[in-house]
């Protein structure tokens, strides 16, 4: 099934046209979000260049086998009309690392609402030259704009390991309302039991919170060190 078609539940209920896939890619003044081909293991796996250290909380593969099992695995979830992943590239088309929506689910109307399409963005992955810079900010405006504009969703979630401190940070500075711990919640990269730190962003809510991102992408633009 590609991208763009109806996808149908377990149980054979048509859920929706989906609008995923309409408008790709997503283009920013520093990064730009394509969609996630096959094409793009090596250099995927290239860009995880010595940035292991950085990755502990992250699934990020260390191998080339391990890269191309990662990326089939996302575009099973994309063809499951369940996830939508994305490779980041600079400014010159360099590959600089991942991310993705996924738990892609839209709920039927009912007699008192419309359908419901909700949606996590997760699985991301920077190269150390991408760290500590804008583009991770201009990342989440990209992906927030799309999934309030083309998806329709009316809620985004966001999900880290509580013991990611620089993860969560940045979620916060998103503006991200946090909604509380999953404790035991899944096995973590690191082999721990991961306790998942849950956060979200409603439709309602994003155009102020937009407002407020734009400015600060702006202010770390003049100051891509900060």
């Amino acid at each position: 099934m590609s991208i763009g078609e109806s996808t149908t539940t377990e149980n054979g209920d048509q859920m929706t046209e989906r609008t995923v896939g309409v408008d790709l890619p997503l283009h920013g003044d520093l990064v730009s979000l394509v969609p996630m081909e096959s094409e793009h293991i090596h250099p995927l796996w290239e860009a995880t260049a010595g940035g292991h250290e950085s990755y502990r909380f992250t699934l990020v593969p260390t191998d080339l086998d391990g890269m191309t099992a990662y990326v089939d695995s996302a575009l099973k979830e994309r063809d499951a009309g369940s996830g939508l992943p994305f490779v980041l590239l600079n400014r010159d088309g360099r590959v600089m690392g991942s991310t993705r929506f996924r738990c892609i689910e839209r709920w039927p109307a009912t007699s008192v609402r419309p359908s419901v399409t909700v949606a996590e963005i997760g699985g991301t992955w920077l190269s150390v030259e991408a760290q500590r810079t804008g583009v991770n900010a201009e990342a989440k405006l990209l992906l927030l704009d799309y999934a309030f504009g083309p998806m329709d969703a009316y809620r985004v979630s966001l999900m880290t390991d509580y013991r990611n401190e620089r993860s969560r940070r940045a979620i916060e500075r998103i503006g991200a309302t946090f909604d509380g711990v999953l404790r035991g919640h899944m096995p973590a990269f690191d082999g721990a039991v991961r306790d998942s730190a849950i956060y979200s962003i409603l439709r309602s809510e994003w155009p102020e919170l937009r407002t407020s991102l734009q400015q600060r992408i702006r202010k770390v633009n003049h100051a891509p060190n900060e």
